[in-house]
């Protein structure tokens, strides 16, 4: 009986730690669901265009599910202080975007957004306008989010949630080692213009054209939905795409020319 009672207890403890795992999660995606609506929207005003702006190919952008999360944690004991929620938001928002500008840029060998053009900014990577932004999002998501997802959340089926989690999990995994193998190619690709562009030879009128040519076996197409998403990532090397895009056109021509002659 008393083997029981402990594996039915350890039973108990094990579903509590899946569904607050559950919970935390489903929370990260929701938050990020709604991030990428608010980038989709400023896109429309600004830009009066529907863009995909997120770094995965599902509708949502990591970075703040992330940021909301760490804004719960951190900020949720104060929320009797709205001054305090707005500023400590600001600060810890601007610093989530600097870090993940910096880490893109070292891994990716690029910039994927640059602020330069606003009024008080730090270095192109965050801006007063933004982080203002964000000050007013951690008000959103202590006093009006965050309660309606406890409410939500409390009157789903344990059992439901966690198995909708799971799903959910999976199918986020594979959109991430996608949209990653997605991000390397083009990694490599911007790699490979910076070598390029930094021999003496390339200097040379219609030389860089003939070196990339060489090398065109070494650039994969993929889809060029990180370049819509990130606009700037295309404009620091706005010629080199338009000539790998010709390059690879041409390829792709000679390759059905020989289809057809056999």
């Amino acid at each position: 009986m008393k083997k029981y009672i402990l594996c039915y207890n350890n039973k108990r403890k094990v579903g509590a730690k899946m569904y607050q795992i559950a919970l935390i999660f489903m929370n990260f995606m929701l938050f990020s669901l709604f991030g990428y609506i608010a980038e989709m929207t400023m896109c429309i005003i600004v830009d009066r265009k529907i863009t995909n702006r997120g770094f995965l190919c599902g509708p949502i952008i990591p970075i703040y599910g992330v940021g909301s999360l760490f804004l719960t944690v951190l900020l949720e004991p104060f929320k009797e202080n709205p001054l305090i929620i707005f500023f400590f938001g600001i600060i810890i928002t601007t610093v989530l975007e600097y870090i993940t500008s910096y880490l893109l840029e070292k891994i990716f060998h690029n910039r994927w957004w640059d602020y330069s053009q606003n009024k008080f900014n730090i270095n192109g990577r965050i801006c007063l306008l933004n982080s203002s932004l964000f000050g007013i999002g951690s008000l959103v998501i202590i006093y009006l989010a965050n309660p309606i997802f406890r409410d939500f959340f409390a009157q789903m089926n344990r059992t439901a949630l966690i198995i909708s989690a799971i799903v959910i999990f999976c199918i986020f995994i594979l959109d991430v080692i996608y949209s990653c193998v997605v991000a390397y190619n083009l990694r490599n690709q911007i790699i490979i213009f910076s070598e390029l562009k930094n021999q003496k030879l390339a200097k040379i009128p219609g030389m860089f054209e003939r070196m990339l040519k060489r090398r065109i076996h070494q650039i994969k197409r993929y889809p060029n939905r990180l370049l819509k998403a990130f606009p700037y990532l295309q404009i620091s090397n706005e010629k080199e795409f338009a000539i790998v895009k010709k390059l690879q056109d041409k390829k792709k021509k000679n390759r059905k020319k020989k289809k057809r002659k056999k």
